[in-house]
Protein backbone atom coordinates (compact mmCIF):
# COMPACT_ATOMS: atom_id res chain seq x y z
CA UNK A 1 0.00 0.00 0.00
CA UNK A 2 2.56 2.66 0.85
CA UNK A 3 4.84 1.67 -2.67
CA UNK A 4 1.52 2.45 -4.01
CA UNK A 5 1.12 5.63 -2.37
CA UNK A 6 4.15 6.86 -2.76
CA UNK A 7 3.73 6.43 -7.28
CA UNK A 8 0.50 7.97 -7.32
CA UNK A 9 1.70 10.97 -4.58
CA UNK A 10 4.91 11.43 -7.52
CA UNK A 11 2.79 11.49 -10.31
CA UNK A 12 0.05 14.36 -8.91
CA UNK A 13 2.77 16.02 -7.34
CA UNK A 14 4.62 15.94 -10.73
CA UNK A 15 1.70 17.01 -12.27
CA UNK A 16 1.18 19.79 -10.43
CA UNK A 17 5.00 21.50 -10.70
CA UNK A 18 4.71 21.08 -14.45
CA UNK A 19 1.34 23.06 -14.75
CA UNK A 20 2.53 25.80 -13.05
CA UNK A 21 6.08 25.84 -14.76
CA UNK A 22 5.29 26.59 -18.30
CA UNK A 23 5.06 30.32 -18.37
CA UNK A 24 3.66 30.16 -21.78
CA UNK A 25 0.54 27.86 -21.18
CA UNK A 26 -1.30 26.82 -18.23
CA UNK A 27 -3.77 23.69 -16.74
CA UNK A 28 -3.65 20.42 -18.76
CA UNK A 29 -2.42 22.45 -22.04
CA UNK A 30 0.84 22.99 -20.22
CA UNK A 31 1.26 19.38 -19.76
CA UNK A 32 1.15 18.65 -23.46
CA UNK A 33 4.27 18.53 -25.30
CA UNK A 34 4.11 20.64 -28.69
CA UNK A 35 7.33 20.41 -30.09
CA UNK A 36 9.71 17.40 -30.56
CA UNK A 37 11.79 16.16 -27.47
CA UNK A 38 14.75 18.19 -26.85
CA UNK A 39 17.92 16.21 -28.10
CA UNK A 40 20.38 16.27 -24.76
CA UNK A 41 23.87 15.11 -24.67
CA UNK A 42 25.55 14.70 -21.10
CA UNK A 43 28.54 15.26 -19.99
CA UNK A 44 29.67 14.42 -16.59
CA UNK A 45 32.41 14.07 -13.97
CA UNK A 46 29.97 11.72 -11.63
CA UNK A 47 31.52 10.24 -8.58
CA UNK A 48 33.05 13.18 -7.68
CA UNK A 49 29.86 14.69 -5.89
CA UNK A 50 25.95 13.44 -5.51
CA UNK A 51 24.65 15.84 -8.35
CA UNK A 52 25.66 14.29 -10.95
CA UNK A 53 23.81 10.93 -10.16
CA UNK A 54 20.28 13.31 -9.08
CA UNK A 55 21.09 15.50 -12.30
CA UNK A 56 21.03 12.03 -14.49
CA UNK A 57 17.77 10.88 -12.84
CA UNK A 58 16.00 14.14 -13.68
CA UNK A 59 17.25 13.28 -17.09
CA UNK A 60 15.24 10.21 -17.22
CA UNK A 61 12.35 11.49 -15.78
CA UNK A 62 11.94 14.33 -18.27
CA UNK A 63 12.60 11.57 -20.92
CA UNK A 64 9.83 9.84 -19.58
CA UNK A 65 7.78 12.75 -20.24
CA UNK A 66 8.96 13.34 -23.81
CA UNK A 67 10.51 16.58 -22.50
CA UNK A 68 14.07 15.18 -23.70
CA UNK A 69 15.79 12.42 -25.55
CA UNK A 70 19.14 11.85 -23.83
CA UNK A 71 21.12 10.84 -26.97
CA UNK A 72 24.75 9.92 -25.25
CA UNK A 73 26.38 10.47 -21.48
CA UNK A 74 29.93 11.07 -21.32
CA UNK A 75 32.35 11.03 -18.52
CA UNK A 76 35.42 13.15 -17.94
CA UNK A 77 35.63 11.29 -14.60
CA UNK A 78 39.08 9.39 -15.19
CA UNK A 79 37.75 6.21 -13.02
CA UNK A 80 36.78 3.04 -14.15
CA UNK A 81 33.67 2.35 -11.82
CA UNK A 82 32.04 5.77 -13.59
CA UNK A 83 31.62 4.31 -17.30
CA UNK A 84 29.42 1.39 -14.95
CA UNK A 85 27.95 3.52 -12.83
CA UNK A 86 26.51 5.50 -15.08
CA UNK A 87 25.15 2.31 -17.35
CA UNK A 88 23.43 1.18 -13.71
CA UNK A 89 21.86 4.21 -13.29
CA UNK A 90 20.43 3.94 -17.49
CA UNK A 91 19.43 0.69 -16.49
CA UNK A 92 17.73 0.92 -13.27
CA UNK A 93 15.72 3.58 -15.55
CA UNK A 94 15.20 1.05 -18.71
CA UNK A 95 17.45 2.49 -21.07
CA UNK A 96 20.76 0.38 -20.58
CA UNK A 97 21.40 0.79 -24.41
CA UNK A 98 22.31 4.61 -24.20
CA UNK A 99 25.74 5.11 -25.49
CA UNK A 100 28.62 5.96 -22.87
CA UNK A 101 31.71 8.06 -23.52
CA UNK A 102 35.21 7.66 -21.70
CA UNK A 103 37.72 10.58 -21.23
CA UNK A 104 41.06 10.00 -22.69
CA UNK A 105 42.41 13.40 -20.91
CA UNK A 106 44.53 11.28 -18.82
CA UNK A 107 43.60 13.53 -16.18
CA UNK A 108 44.30 12.35 -11.89
CA UNK A 109 41.50 10.56 -10.57
CA UNK A 110 40.44 11.21 -6.98
CA UNK A 111 38.85 8.22 -5.67
CA UNK A 112 35.90 8.35 -4.03
CA UNK A 113 32.78 5.69 -1.95
CA UNK A 114 30.08 6.88 -4.64
CA UNK A 115 31.22 4.72 -7.43
CA UNK A 116 31.78 1.62 -5.15
CA UNK A 117 28.24 1.02 -5.16
CA UNK A 118 28.45 -0.18 -8.47
CA UNK A 119 30.35 -3.02 -7.15
CA UNK A 120 27.75 -4.05 -4.18
CA UNK A 121 26.40 -7.57 -4.94
CA UNK A 122 23.23 -9.30 -3.34
CA UNK A 123 23.03 -13.29 -3.36
CA UNK A 124 25.71 -13.05 -5.84
CA UNK A 125 24.07 -10.48 -8.48
CA UNK A 126 24.88 -6.89 -8.45
CA UNK A 127 22.09 -4.84 -6.68
CA UNK A 128 22.60 -2.74 -9.33
CA UNK A 129 22.89 -4.11 -12.89
CA UNK A 130 25.01 -3.15 -15.76
CA UNK A 131 26.89 -4.85 -18.60
CA UNK A 132 29.50 -2.14 -18.56
CA UNK A 133 32.22 -3.60 -16.11
CA UNK A 134 35.27 -1.23 -17.00
CA UNK A 135 34.89 2.46 -18.04
CA UNK A 136 37.85 1.91 -20.50
CA UNK A 137 35.65 -0.65 -22.65
CA UNK A 138 33.46 2.48 -23.24
CA UNK A 139 34.08 4.78 -26.95
CA UNK A 140 36.75 7.35 -26.71
CA UNK A 141 34.42 9.89 -25.95
CA UNK A 142 35.21 12.28 -28.69
CA UNK A 143 34.79 9.14 -31.30
CA UNK A 144 30.95 9.07 -29.50
CA UNK A 145 30.26 12.84 -29.50
CA UNK A 146 31.39 13.06 -33.15
CA UNK A 147 29.18 9.96 -34.40
CA UNK A 148 25.93 10.87 -32.42
CA UNK A 149 26.34 14.77 -33.48
CA UNK A 150 26.87 14.02 -37.42
CA UNK A 151 23.16 12.08 -37.02
CA UNK A 152 21.42 14.79 -35.84
CA UNK A 153 19.53 18.00 -37.73
CA UNK A 154 21.38 20.51 -37.73
CA UNK A 155 21.08 23.08 -34.95
CA UNK A 156 19.14 20.31 -32.68
CA UNK A 157 21.53 19.74 -30.24
CA UNK A 158 21.85 20.84 -26.24
CA UNK A 159 25.15 19.95 -24.79
CA UNK A 160 25.01 19.62 -20.59
CA UNK A 161 28.23 19.59 -18.96
CA UNK A 162 28.26 19.28 -15.16
CA UNK A 163 32.11 18.53 -15.58
CA UNK A 164 35.35 19.06 -16.40
CA UNK A 165 35.97 20.76 -19.89
CA UNK A 166 37.81 18.02 -21.38
CA UNK A 167 35.88 16.12 -23.48
CA UNK A 168 34.22 19.12 -25.35
CA UNK A 169 37.35 21.09 -25.27
CA UNK A 170 39.19 17.83 -27.28
CA UNK A 171 35.80 17.58 -30.03
CA UNK A 172 37.09 21.44 -30.96
CA UNK A 173 40.02 19.33 -31.85
CA UNK A 174 39.14 16.85 -34.08
CA UNK A 175 39.63 16.26 -37.53
CA UNK A 176 37.12 14.68 -40.25
CA UNK A 177 36.75 10.94 -40.21
CA UNK A 178 34.03 8.91 -41.31
CA UNK A 179 31.09 10.21 -38.99
CA UNK A 180 32.05 13.29 -40.94
CA UNK A 181 34.63 15.64 -43.07
CA UNK A 182 33.45 18.33 -40.77
CA UNK A 183 36.49 19.21 -38.16
CA UNK A 184 34.84 19.18 -34.51
CA UNK A 185 34.74 22.84 -34.21
CA UNK A 186 32.77 23.32 -37.80
CA UNK A 187 30.62 20.10 -36.44
CA UNK A 188 29.64 21.74 -32.96
CA UNK A 189 29.03 24.98 -34.85
CA UNK A 190 26.80 23.30 -37.57
CA UNK A 191 25.17 20.27 -34.87
CA UNK A 192 24.76 22.02 -31.70
CA UNK A 193 22.28 25.16 -30.64
CA UNK A 194 23.09 25.45 -27.09
CA UNK A 195 26.33 24.58 -24.70
CA UNK A 196 24.44 24.61 -20.79
CA UNK A 197 27.57 24.51 -18.37
CA UNK A 198 27.72 24.16 -15.04
CA UNK A 199 31.42 26.18 -14.20
CA UNK A 200 32.61 29.21 -12.63
CA UNK A 201 31.46 31.82 -10.23
CA UNK A 202 29.52 35.42 -11.08
CA UNK A 203 28.94 36.29 -7.35
CA UNK A 204 30.34 36.76 -4.08
CA UNK A 205 30.71 33.04 -2.69
CA UNK A 206 31.00 33.82 1.53
CA UNK A 207 32.42 36.85 0.84
CA UNK A 208 35.19 35.43 -1.91
CA UNK A 209 35.57 38.10 -4.81
CA UNK A 210 37.88 35.49 -6.31
CA UNK A 211 36.16 32.17 -6.06
CA UNK A 212 38.23 29.90 -8.31
CA UNK A 213 35.41 26.87 -9.50
CA UNK A 214 36.16 23.53 -9.26
CA UNK A 215 35.28 22.38 -12.75
CA UNK A 216 37.22 25.15 -13.81
CA UNK A 217 40.55 24.47 -12.35
CA UNK A 218 40.99 20.73 -12.37
CA UNK A 219 41.20 20.73 -16.34
CA UNK A 220 42.20 24.30 -16.47
CA UNK A 221 44.01 23.98 -20.03
CA UNK A 222 40.49 22.54 -21.79
CA UNK A 223 38.48 25.07 -19.92
CA UNK A 224 40.67 28.24 -21.57
CA UNK A 225 40.81 26.55 -24.84
CA UNK A 226 36.60 25.99 -24.71
CA UNK A 227 36.36 29.48 -23.33
CA UNK A 228 38.71 30.66 -26.77
CA UNK A 229 37.33 28.80 -29.55
CA UNK A 230 33.30 27.48 -28.57
CA UNK A 231 31.30 28.57 -31.91
CA UNK A 232 27.76 28.56 -30.48
CA UNK A 233 25.75 30.47 -27.42
CA UNK A 234 27.09 28.54 -23.81
CA UNK A 235 24.88 29.14 -20.65
CA UNK A 236 26.48 29.00 -17.33
CA UNK A 237 25.51 27.95 -14.35
CA UNK A 238 27.86 29.69 -12.04
CA UNK A 239 28.55 28.00 -8.54
CA UNK A 240 26.31 29.87 -6.62
CA UNK A 241 23.11 29.66 -8.43
CA UNK A 242 23.05 25.69 -7.64
CA UNK A 243 24.95 26.50 -4.01
CA UNK A 244 21.46 28.53 -3.34
CA UNK A 245 19.40 25.94 -4.14
CA UNK A 246 19.74 22.68 -1.89
CA UNK A 247 18.63 19.23 -2.30
CA UNK A 248 16.65 17.76 0.64
CA UNK A 249 17.74 15.54 2.60
CA UNK A 250 14.19 14.49 3.49
CA UNK A 251 13.74 14.04 -0.27
CA UNK A 252 15.91 11.36 0.16
CA UNK A 253 14.96 9.58 3.11
CA UNK A 254 11.15 9.66 2.13
CA UNK A 255 10.92 9.95 -1.93
CA UNK A 256 12.63 6.73 -3.00
CA UNK A 257 11.08 4.18 -1.08
CA UNK A 258 9.37 2.56 -3.63
CA UNK A 259 11.95 0.09 -4.30
CA UNK A 260 14.00 -1.66 -1.68
CA UNK A 261 17.51 -0.35 -3.52
CA UNK A 262 17.62 2.77 -5.30
CA UNK A 263 20.81 3.97 -6.99
CA UNK A 264 20.13 7.74 -6.19
CA UNK A 265 19.35 7.79 -2.85
CA UNK A 266 22.24 4.89 -2.07
CA UNK A 267 24.81 6.78 -3.74
CA UNK A 268 23.66 10.23 -1.38
CA UNK A 269 23.51 8.39 1.69
CA UNK A 270 27.20 7.01 0.76
CA UNK A 271 28.63 10.42 0.24
CA UNK A 272 28.56 12.07 2.69
CA UNK A 273 26.87 10.74 6.83
CA UNK A 274 22.85 11.93 6.24
CA UNK A 275 20.98 13.76 6.85
CA UNK A 276 22.39 16.96 4.69
CA UNK A 277 21.05 18.94 1.98
CA UNK A 278 23.51 19.34 -0.81
CA UNK A 279 23.73 22.03 -3.47
CA UNK A 280 22.03 21.22 -6.47
CA UNK A 281 24.74 22.57 -8.80
CA UNK A 282 24.79 19.98 -11.65
CA UNK A 283 21.11 19.83 -11.60
CA UNK A 284 20.68 23.52 -12.38
CA UNK A 285 22.33 23.48 -15.78
CA UNK A 286 20.39 20.28 -16.85
CA UNK A 287 16.98 21.63 -15.92
CA UNK A 288 17.58 25.11 -17.93
CA UNK A 289 19.17 23.05 -20.94
CA UNK A 290 15.63 20.87 -21.05
CA UNK A 291 12.91 23.78 -19.86
CA UNK A 292 14.34 27.45 -20.62
CA UNK A 293 11.26 28.64 -21.07
CA UNK A 294 9.67 27.42 -17.77
CA UNK A 295 10.65 30.45 -15.88
CA UNK A 296 12.65 28.39 -13.21
CA UNK A 297 15.67 31.16 -14.35
CA UNK A 298 16.69 34.63 -15.41
CA UNK A 299 19.34 35.23 -17.48
CA UNK A 300 21.90 38.08 -17.31
CA UNK A 301 22.72 40.08 -20.32
CA UNK A 302 24.80 38.98 -23.00
CA UNK A 303 28.59 39.10 -22.65
CA UNK A 304 31.90 37.08 -22.44
CA UNK A 305 33.45 35.15 -19.88
CA UNK A 306 36.85 36.07 -19.44
CA UNK A 307 39.01 33.24 -17.66
CA UNK A 308 42.36 33.73 -16.19
CA UNK A 309 44.82 31.84 -15.72
CA UNK A 310 44.19 30.88 -11.95
CA UNK A 311 40.83 29.82 -13.62
CA UNK A 312 38.80 32.69 -12.16
CA UNK A 313 35.87 33.44 -14.47
CA UNK A 314 35.02 36.91 -15.22
CA UNK A 315 32.16 38.45 -17.49
CA UNK A 316 32.12 41.13 -19.50
CA UNK A 317 29.16 42.43 -20.86
CA UNK A 318 28.63 43.47 -24.46
CA UNK A 319 26.15 43.43 -26.98
CA UNK A 320 25.81 40.19 -29.18
CA UNK A 321 28.43 38.66 -26.67
CA UNK A 322 27.91 34.61 -27.23
CA UNK A 323 27.46 33.67 -22.84
CA UNK A 324 24.90 34.54 -20.45
CA UNK A 325 24.75 33.32 -17.25
CA UNK A 326 22.13 31.98 -14.94
CA UNK A 327 20.59 34.17 -11.88
CA UNK A 328 17.76 32.98 -9.41
CA UNK A 329 15.43 34.77 -7.24
CA UNK A 330 13.87 33.79 -4.03
CA UNK A 331 10.52 33.14 -5.55
CA UNK A 332 12.52 30.94 -8.40
CA UNK A 333 14.93 28.97 -5.42
CA UNK A 334 11.48 27.44 -3.88
CA UNK A 335 9.96 26.40 -7.19
CA UNK A 336 13.08 24.99 -8.91
CA UNK A 337 14.06 22.87 -5.75
CA UNK A 338 10.53 22.04 -6.13
CA UNK A 339 10.39 20.84 -9.68
CA UNK A 340 14.08 18.98 -9.19
CA UNK A 341 12.77 16.59 -5.75
CA UNK A 342 9.35 15.92 -8.49
CA UNK A 343 11.53 15.05 -11.22
CA UNK A 344 14.83 13.60 -9.49
CA UNK A 345 12.77 11.14 -7.37
CA UNK A 346 9.99 10.51 -10.14
CA UNK A 347 9.63 6.23 -10.41
CA UNK A 348 10.97 4.88 -13.51
CA UNK A 349 8.38 4.51 -16.29
CA UNK A 350 5.67 6.74 -14.49
CA UNK A 351 3.87 8.61 -17.08
CA UNK A 352 5.82 6.85 -19.92
CA UNK A 353 3.86 7.08 -23.05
Amino acid sequence: MNEKFNVIRHVVLFLLVFAVGDCKSTGADALVRKTPPVKIIFDTDIGNDVDDGLALAMLHALQTRDICELLAVTITKPDELAGPFVNAINTFYDRPNIPIGFTHAGLVNQPGNVLQLVTVEDDGHFRFPHTLLRSSDAPEATQLLRSILSRQPDDSVILVQVGFFSNYAALLGTLGDTNSPLTGCELVKKKVKLLSVMAGAFQTIDNNNHYLEYNVYNDLPSARKLVAKWPTPIVWSGFEVGYAIKYPAQSIEHDYGYVLHHPISESYCRYLPMPYDRPAWDLTATLYAVCPDYGYFNLSQPGQVCMGNDGFTRFVPSKGGRDRFLIVNETQIERVKEALVQLASQPPGVLSR
